[in-house]
């Protein structure tokens, strides 16, 4: 049986991280920790590549735009929506994930989901603590492996598979 995954070696990788600076507070977290996972993992300095956007709804734009420039291995969408009173939460949170899912199949690049979708401020807090428990961090390895894994998907899709075709 041949088996195929990635894996967290970042050091010939290139990513692109969007980053809603709506709720900073929690974002500028997120984005922290991102960074720090990326660059503990082996991803040079000069390879990430941050873009800032209003809120979480301009997140599937950008996110697309970075992934179809293939000039990224994948793409890291960071943000926080957090209820309120009115249903604009259910709508912005929907249509961000549609939006990121659909990013990731049009272009073939991963464009990983990074985004805290919370009842409220403290839930995200705690879900953009220490790295630990940090939606950035994970997002971030989520990226590394699914690059990797992408790539050695590329690599079995060039290889002569042995079957002889009559």
């Amino acid at each position: 049986m041949n088996s195929t995954e990635g894996n967290l070696n970042a050091g010939d990788l290139r990513f692109g991280i969007v980053v809603s600076k709506f709720n900073e507070f929690v974002t500028g977290r997120l984005e922290a920790a991102a960074l720090e996972t990326l660059k503990e993992n082996g991803a040079p300095e000069d390879n990430i590549h941050v873009v800032r956007v209003p809120g979480a709804f301009e997140i599937p734009l950008v996110a697309r735009q970075l992934a179809q420039s293939k000039q990224f291995d994948a793409v890291i969408c960071l943000g926080a929506v957090i209820r309120g009173e009115t249903p604009h939460f259910d709508f912005i949170s929907a249509e961000m994930s549609r939006g990121i899912a659909q990013a990731s199949l049009d272009s073939g690049i991963p464009v990983v989901f990074g985004v805290l979708t919370t009842n409220s401020a403290e839930e995200a807090l705690a879900r953009a603590g220490t790295t630990e428990v940090n939606r950035g961090a994970e997002a971030a390895c989520t990226a590394i492996e699914m690059a990797t894994l992408m790539k050695g998907l590329h690599d079995i899709n060039r290889k002569p598979t042995g079957f002889r075709h009559v």
